[in-house]
């Protein structure tokens, strides 16, 4: 019995997510579905890449994960069927690929769609479920598309770092708006070299020590940890810390120039002192 994984910029209020499970279920009725997220914003690609690579690393070998996320990056004549490490990856070659893995992918075959049928979302979510079905029943992935060597390749975002202190970019804000900067734990102890810090976020707050629960401090105080995701989050014990600092992450920032963007401060920067 597959498993298959979802995550879209879909939405929930549209139809698509739900017609995308009624074509997996049709071409393999066995499947069991689960949704990651179908609430990511259009072209967030970086937040995309957050979210579906610390999702996936949980899942069990052989699950096919369908990312219907910035499906028209180009004028789509094939789509991507990828292995990597015993997962399977089935999406648009956007650079989405390589920004979740953060490597190449070990073997990738391309899907071609079919020309004389509209190539609308649902045209691709039906070549995606088709090569499911194949590739489920014991086909190769050799034998479902043609084998390609590389791809579009995008990066994610990286931190800056000095001796003096490493600039982070807010990546993602979650549904309690805890702000996620793109600063690993092992990015921040190997800059630290062992001293003092202070993460400063906006012109007049900064935080200097490490917590390691929301816990640590009393409700309203904010402070700084280390997610589950191993990524540096400034957060505020029972708050809304992306609110209450004025702080967006890109995606949200460039939205649309006509829109009332908070007014955000996106570089967070680490000072270390001797």
């Amino acid at each position: 019995m597959p498993l298959i994984t979802l995550t879209s910029d879909f939405g929930e209020e549209d139809y698509l997510a739900g017609a995308a499970k009624g074509i997996l279920l049709n071409a393999i009725p066995q499947a069991q579905l689960v949704d990651i997220s179908h609430r990511l914003l259009p072209f967030s690609d970086h937040k995309t890449a957050y979210v579906v690579s610390n999702a996936v690393r949980h899942y069990p070998e052989n699950s096919y994960h369908l990312i219907l996320c910035n499906l028209y990056y180009h004028l789509p004549e094939y789509v991507l069927f990828v292995q990597h490490k015993n997962q399977y990856f089935l999406l648009s070659d956007n650079g989405l690929i390589t920004m979740i893995l953060n490597a190449n992918p070990e073997e990738m075959v391309r899907l071609h769609l079919h020309h004389n049928r509209q190539k609308n979302i649902i045209h691709l979510i039906e070549v995606f479920a088709d090569a499911i079905r194949k590739h489920a029943a014991g086909e190769k992935l050799s034998s479902i598309g043609a084998p390609m060597n590389s791809v579009k390749n995008r990066n994610v975002l990286m931190p800056i770092s000095t001796d003096e202190y490493i600039d982070g970019q807010i990546l993602y804000i979650d549904a309690y708006e805890n702000v996620i900067v793109n600063i690993t734990k092992e990015q921040f102890e190997l800059a630290r070299k062992g001293r003092n810090f202070k993460i400063r976020y906006s012109r007049n707050d900064s935080i200097a020590r490490i917590s390691d629960t929301y816990a640590d401090v009393t409700p309203g105080e904010k402070l700084a940890l280390f997610n589950a995701a191993g990524y540096l989050e400034i957060a505020v014990n029972r708050g809304n810390a992306a609110g209450l600092f004025g702080l967006s992450d890109y995606s949200e920032q460039n939205k649309s120039k006509y829109s009332q963007a908070r007014i955000s401060y996106q570089t967070v920067r680490v000072f270390f002192e001797d």
